[in-house]
């Protein structure tokens, strides 16, 4: 019958006396180690991680880096993003910037007409309203633009200012402020150009509408890449050209215009590929407005050959 060597009391005090100490408590034998950077620890001193065990100083340093990598994420100004690219959590900036613009226009022109229900008679009005005739001949191209920031007495400008804001808070928050404003301002000139290149050359149009059923149509876009119900986005729509249509003295060529604009450039900002996303976006934004650029001049020709030939007018 075989024996080991020693005495099993003897072979138990000699395998204690083996075991190194922790690291933190030197008085603590142990055969743990930390598995990341491997030295000795008790039970009381690791804690369980993705692979194994680390050793508290371990574990306090990993906490740390993440920390100050996140810190220096957010500061380049990276972080959580919508499927348009712009940051979460942003409050809104251009809505509030764009209502007190429209505000600020219609008290100058009520001022300067001195009745706030007949703000036209204003001189800044006139100069801004988008007149097709005066753009031929004599080269106004601004009121393409700054018609969209004049508004026909109190009612006019209040009804477009709610829409912008209840519409505008969330488009904001989806786009970022660069790509809201791009939206709006390419959908402003979507409705003026409508206006322009079929509308009646002799009337004048203004009003921020053409803007805001820009952005009815990227609403409608956005609900359905977020896969929401859209009943209610086209019940609004649909509500908005009925008023249009039946209220008179509503340019509807303008508001469908921005319509079509509005929901061409939501298609971009959120269908976009995530690797080329702001290219693309940018790329868009920039083709629409050469498109709708060339129509208007192409349209000028047209109306410079036939206001200007059949008046003998040099335009």
């Amino acid at each position: 019958m075989s024996q080991p060597p020693y005495p099993p009391q003897y072979g138990q005090s000699h395998q204690q006396e083996a075991l190194p100490g922790c690291w933190w408590h030197p008085d603590r034998q142990t055969g743990l180690r930390c598995t990341r950077c491997e030295r000795p620890a008790c039970p009381d001193c690791l804690r369980e991680a993705s692979v194994g065990h680390q050793c508290i100083d371990c574990v306090q340093s990993a906490r740390q880096q993440q920390q100050a990598a996140a810190t220096q994420y957010r500061r380049a100004g990276y972080g959580a993003r919508t499927v348009a690219g712009a940051r979460m959590s942003q409050r809104p900036i251009v809505v509030p910037a764009l209502i007190a613009i429209n505000v600020l226009v219609y008290l100058f022109t009520a001022a300067q007409a001195q009745d706030p229900m007949r703000n036209d008679d204003s001189a800044v009005f006139t100069e801004g309203v988008l007149w097709p005739v005066g753009i031929v001949v004599q080269d106004e191209w601004w009121r393409l633009l700054t018609s969209g920031f004049l508004h026909y007495g109190l009612l006019h400008l209040a009804m477009n200012m709610f829409a912008l804001w209840i519409l505008g808070r969330d488009l904001e928050a989806l786009l970022g402020k660069v790509r809201f404003l791009g939206l709006y301002l390419v959908s402003l000139l979507g409705g003026s150009t409508a206006v322009f290149a079929f509308g009646d050359i002799q009337t004048g149009t203004a009003g921020a509408s053409g803007a805001v059923y820009g952005l009815l149509g990227a609403l409608l876009v956005a609900v359905l890449r977020l896969r929401l119900n859209p009943t209610g986005a086209i019940g609004i729509i649909v509500l908005n050209l009925i008023i249009t249509v039946t209220i008179p003295n509503i340019s509807l060529l303008g508001h469908l215009g921005g319509l079509v604009i509005g929901a061409l450039v939501m298609v971009a900002m959120v269908y976009a590929p995530e690797k080329r996303r702001t290219a693309y976006q940018a790329g868009t934004l920039a083709l629409l407005a050469v498109a709708l650029l060339g129509l208007v001049l192409y349209r000028d020709a047209q109306l410079a050959e036939l206001i200007c030939g059949s008046q003998g007018v040099a335009c």
